[in-house]
């Protein structure tokens, strides 16, 4: 997805800087002769859109009250035919709506010449391609360690964490008292008799406990709030995003089930409860059927954090 900075309300394409003109795919200057203005703002702007599809290169959309469905109609009717479609964006809001849109998304976002909408964009555009390439995936280097004890973990505030999209077998979250040794808790997307799937949730544990956030970060789930991005695994060690939705926070009890794997040692305090399910070697097993000896696998990390950031040197935590 290309960038554009919009420079009609400067003066001159002077008052930009080279290393700022750099950034951008194109400096907007109003008019060209491979792009069509349309100005979108009722159905008769979405059919002059669609009737430029295939004539000319490039279609720059343009909002005053900024509307999905039409871009989005525009997108589809675009897709595979040689045009290409820009959106000129005014608040930092509409910026994921036109980058996502469909999936897909624009072509081009055009931003002003406004700091906060720029750092915004770029910031989308460098994350776009990762956001569904598997292939860009990360590797969470999970490890296999062994249940060392089980005992009850009193009563407290337990968090599940919804998320936007449903999870597949074998995905979940990292989640550990300490951020050195966290445990994949598997996502409630197993059959039960006794209740039904939560595709979209993780009963992801105390609110003390750390979680791994999606740019390799640590916060603990108490400071998870809606439109945070935590880090979804799977059994292979492969990483990807996910959006919450919301949290969902009840008094309910506990297990802590202690685990260690050489120099790695740690704990969970997850709720006692057959839908809560740690993953391990070919599969997966509930907490209230779990047992000194069984094999889980967890993501350690010898480094200390601050702020949920990774810092070089040592940190112990019990």
């Amino acid at each position: 997805m290309d960038l554009w900075l919009d420079i009609t309300a400067l003066e001159s394409e002077g008052e930009v800087n080279q290393e700022l003109q750099d950034q951008f795919s194109r400096l907007w200057n109003g008019s060209s002769s491979d792009v069509a203005v349309v100005q979108l703002d009722d159905f008769r702007g979405q059919e002059e859109a669609k009737s430029l599809i295939g004539m000319v290169e490039w279609i720059l959309v343009r909002c005053s009250d900024w509307t999905m469905i039409p871009l989005e109609n525009i997108i589809a009717a675009a897709s595979g035919s040689g045009t290409k479609v820009a959106a000129s964006i005014s608040k930092e809001i509409e910026l994921n709506g036109a980058a996502f849109a469909l999936q897909h998304g624009v072509d081009a976002i055009v931003v002003p010449f406004e700091s906060k909408i720029i750092r915004a964009a770029k910031k989308i555009v460098g994350e776009k391609i990762s956001k569904y390439a598997e292939s860009t995936y990360e590797e969470a280097r999970l490890s296999i360690a062994d249940v060392t004890s089980i005992q009850s973990g009193g009563v407290g505030e337990r968090v599940c964490v919804d998320l936007t999209e449903r999870l597949d077998l074998g995905e979940g979250m990292l989640i550990g008292s300490s951020a050195n040794a966290m445990a994949m808790i598997h996502g409630e997307t197993i059959p039960s008799e006794y209740v039904p799937t939560r595709p979209f949730r993780v009963n992801a544990g105390a609110v003390h406990a750390y979680c791994l956030m999606a740019d390799g970060s640590t916060r603990y789930l108490s400071e998870l709030e809606a439109g945070h991005e935590v880090a979804v695994v799977n059994s292979e060690g492969k990483l990807r995003p996910a959006t919450i939705g919301r949290l969902k926070i009840e008094r309910r009890p506990f297990l802590i089930i202690h685990f260690s794997s050489g120099h790695d040692v740690g704990q969970i305090l997850v709720q006692q409860a057959e839908t809560v399910r740690l993953v391990k070697p070919g599969g997966h097993v509930s907490v209230t059927s779990l047992k000194a000896g069984d094999k889980i696998l967890i993501r350690g990390d010898s480094g200390m954090r601050h702020v949920g950031l990774e810092l070089a040197g040592e940190m112990n935590e019990r």
